[in-house]
């Protein structure tokens, strides 16, 4: 892992070295533009002038490759510790492409409480081009071991996971994964943005986002990003990239890049309201249970010590009673909003078994303690006594 700097608060690991520097100047040097523009500018052109027939400047079509994109490309390859990254017009579509390294008979093993649209994605697309998917708690190292075969090309983990916010131990499953040769682990890292996680250096062969959550941060662009230290992985993903043509706009490329300026203060500020929050949900005589890997009674807080510096706004909990509480709850929020998605400056609220988490069959929900009294929260940045005033008005306002 790379040298860090000072230690963080909670016993975390410190925090990764040069972080806030590369996120402002990596990619962005003034000089690559004959105007010297300190932001670098957005290229809308589609196409680029050749100098001859066969001899162009570096950008011929902008589905091949565009000057902002590849900025931002730049920026997070260096935020995740990579060489390479790569940047889609959707998680989904960093997903799709990543299945694409696959061919018919090929056998995925993805984590069982995973993100709800990479569950349909599996069960209901995939699987119509020949591929086998198997769901497995792979928190349980055994589960994994034991759902491997020689069809096995791809691993998939989220960690923490969506919305049960389990703890991969990503170094032991790669140590696992890579016993049997050729699988690739993919580590979805939505959730603890490249500043509270390195999937790369725990030995992940590549690091996963949906940029429209953290990395963005501001609610306004939908977009994937996909990092990896492997030439070959890399050179197959960018042909894919470009024959596919899943790639982002070079508006959104802007504004995914503007938003990385400022994801180290951004989530350190998630992760201060996220433990107050938690903490105050814990004490709440009208909150059965809370899920959050920052507490001490999370059940993998140590190992979310040892991989990670520090944890996001997610929080997960059961309220006391039954649907009727939880929606109540939800419809009295004022500051929290009820929606999907998460990440923003804005503080999110939701309800998993009837939102995020819908297309997931029923009985799978039950086995993943999805149930109805279980909400999502996606902690903001607002001041931290007016999210858990809203928070305690909303729960004595379900229970009157």
């Amino acid at each position: 892992m790379q040298e860090q700097d000072a230690a963080c608060p909670h016993g975390f690991l410190p925090t990764f070295q040069h972080f806030a520097t590369q996120a402002i100047h990596v990619g962005q040097e003034p000089e690559q533009w004959t105007s010297r523009a300190v932001v670098p500018p957005i290229f809308l052109s589609t196409t680029f002038k050749y100098e001859a027939p066969g001899r162009h400047a570096g950008f011929v079509y902008s589905r091949d490759g565009n000057p902002t994109r590849n900025i931002l490309e730049k920026v997070v390859a260096a935020l995740d510790g990579a060489k390479y990254s790569l940047a889609f017009s959707s998680g989904s579509a960093a997903s799709m492409t990543i299945t694409h390294l696959l061919k018919a008979g090929d056998h995925i093993i993805c984590m069982d409480d995973v993100y709800g649209g990479t569950n349909e994605y599996f069960r209901k697309v995939a699987v119509k081009f020949g591929l086998k998917i198997s769901f497995v708690d792979c928190s349980k190292t055994k589960l994994l071991e034991a759902a491997i075969t020689p069809e096995t090309k791809l691993v998939w983990v989220e960690t923490p996971t969506n919305p049960g916010l389990k703890i991969i131990d990503i170094e032991a499953c790669a140590h696992i994964v890579h016993k049997h040769g050729d699988i690739i682990l993919v580590v979805d890292n939505t959730f603890m943005s490249a500043y509270f996680q390195r999937p790369l250096a725990l030995g992940a062969d590549i690091c996963m986002y949906s940029a429209t959550k953290y990395m963005n941060g501001h609610t306004d662009v939908v977009m994937g990003l996909l990092s990896t230290n492997s030439e070959d992985l890399h050179n197959r993903l960018r042909f894919l990239q470009i024959s596919i043509g899943a790639v982002p706009s070079p508006m959104d490329c802007y504004l995914c890049n503007r938003g990385l300026k400022t994801l180290q203060i951004r989530m350190e500020k998630h992760f201060k309201n996220g433990m107050a929050v938690a903490q105050f949900l814990e004490s709440h005589p009208l909150v059965e249970k809370v899920i959050y890997p920052g507490l001490p009674s999370h059940p993998q807080h140590e190992l979310v010590k040892r991989q990670c510096t520090g944890c996001p706004g997610m929080i997960t909990f059961y309220i006391k009673g039954a649907l009727q509480q939880a929606e109540a709850f939800l419809q009295n929020l004022k500051l929290f909003t009820l929606a999907e998605s998460l990440g923003g400056f804005e503080s999110l609220a939701e309800l998993p078994a009837m939102m995020t988490h819908a297309s997931v069959p029923e009985n799978d929900r039950a086995s993943l303690g999805i149930s109805d009294t279980l909400i999502r929260l996606s902690v903001g940045l607002e001041d931290e006594s007016d999210l858990l005033e809203d928070l305690d008005q909303a729960l004595k306002a379900a229970h009157p």
